[in-house]
């Protein structure tokens, strides 16, 4: 095994490890329980929570029941990026698109 294959095992393993506890606290959706265990999905909104939870869940089992580590590694990340884009402000404000925009020569 090559030494990529064996962090991405040990990086499916870890969140694996974290999903498992999820079911553990059988209070409030699984949205709110994900939170508790990735708290990063906090700096989502609401209704993003629920597409993260379900996304995540959905990509471990397609990525255990086809043996692709990928699956479940690039949801996760995608998320977690996406939540880090999120709290540090981006997407809040209007873009504001220039009419005129000068094209440039290719370099």
């Amino acid at each position: 095994m090559y030494r990529g294959e064996a962090d991405e095992r040990a990086r499916l393993l870890n969140f694996a490890a974290q999903l498992i506890t999820v079911p553990l606290d059988d209070s409030g959706t699984l949205a709110e329980r994900m939170s508790k265990t990735f708290p990063w999905m906090l700096a989502l909104s609401p209704a993003d929570r629920e597409s993260c939870a379900r996304d995540l869940v959905e990509a471990a089992r397609a990525s255990s029941s086809t043996d692709q580590r990928h699956l479940a590694i690039e949801e996760l990340t995608s998320w977690k990026e996406t939540a880090t884009a999120v709290a540090a402000g981006l997407g809040r404000s209007d873009l504001e698109w220039l009419d005129d925009a000068e094209r440039v020569e290719r370099p």
